[in-house]
């Protein structure tokens, strides 16, 4: 048994992380501000054995009492919708957050794992993009405030790895999705799914070309998992290779919804990548992991989700 800190442990892939944390028999100091975190992606955690919430708000200085083995950082708003609404506080806790999320390890002797994210490769002239790719991102574009502060994070916690001999393992998410997300986060997923679901048209930004690669949520949770228990320090890709486009995304939704909802375009977003898609060989050869769950599987159990949580707005 190890006693972590999750930092975005109300989030939707830090509940996640929580639960599979405490399943296995950790202990869990859950960190939330609720900025973007939700209490009811954790309610059935309260009471659990050896699970805590704080909530504080990372940016500000973090301490916790009695022991730590591993400091794993998700905490930071990381939807579209996002970037313009709070993008001061996206590039807090991409520095100071993880500045203070990093003393807290070292101080600990604990192991430190940060979400990272495929969004430090821009919009990318290199594809499928591997970890050794530098990226091209826009810094002073409205997606920069996100791309950035992750790019700083991954240097932070580099520094520490090598200036404090500090044990690090750094992960970057490519498109994820599946339940805990929110139904108004701006992603492609979330808001196709919605949008069918209450008989509204989905909105496709460009002529719906672009393409992302998606991994649901269980599969990129075991690969945190992998990572963290692995001697793996540099970046490594945790995503699934399968490529679509945003229009197969669409129309497989309103398959599976059996939505009678139409597709509507409209502008494509400043700096939105045209495409995705992970190189996860050094997560296959080293950890010996590979996604499982194919995208219309994870979809039907997505859309089964929000009908839940949208209750009687879901038509």
């Amino acid at each position: 048994m190890a006693r972590l800190v999750v930092t975005g442990g109300a989030g939707f892939l830090g509940s996640h992380l929580c639960h599979r944390l405490l399943d296995r028999g950790d202990e869990v100091v859950c960190i939330d501000n609720l900025i973007t975190g939700s209490l009811a992606n954790i309610d059935d955690l309260f009471g659990r054995p050896g699970f805590t919430f704080v909530e504080h708000d990372v940016s500000a200085f973090i301490w916790v009492p009695g022991p730590v083995d591993g400091v794993l950082h998700l905490a930071s708003p990381a939807s579209p919708i996002d970037f313009e609404r709070i993008p001061i506080q996206i590039l807090k806790v991409g520095s100071l957050g993880t500045h203070n999320a990093l003393g807290l390890a070292k101080a600990k002797g604990a192991r430190f794992f940060l979400a990272s994210t495929s969004e430090v490769y821009g919009d990318p002239l290199v594809h499928p993009q591997p970890e050794s790719y530098w990226g091209n991102v826009n810094p002073i574009g409205p997606r920069g405030v996100y791309d950035e502060a992750k790019r700083f994070a991954e240097a932070m916690t580099m520094a520490y790895h090598r200036h404090h001999g500090l044990d690090v393992r750094i992960v970057r998410i490519f498109n994820t999705y599946g339940t805990h997300m929110r139904a108004d986060d701006g992603r492609a997923v979330s808001n196709f799914i919605v949008q069918a679901l209450q008989g509204q048209d989905l909105t496709v930004f460009g002529d719906g070309s672009q393409t992302r690669s998606f991994c649901y949520v269980d599969d990129e949770v075991r690969g945190f998992l992998a990572l963290y228990d692995s001697d793996v320090v540099g970046p490594t890709n945790i995503g699934n290779p399968h490529e679509y486009t945003i229009l197969q995304l669409a129309e497989l939704v309103l398959e599976v919804t059996g939505s009678s909802s139409e597709i509507v375009f409209e502008p494509l977003p400043v700096d939105d990548p045209t495409q995705r898609k992970p190189d996860i060989a050094r997560a296959r050869d080293l950890l010996g992991w590979a996604p499982e769950v194919d995208l219309r599987t994870g979809i039907e159990r997505t859309a089964e989700y929000f009908r839940r949580v949208l209750g009687g707005d879901a038509g």
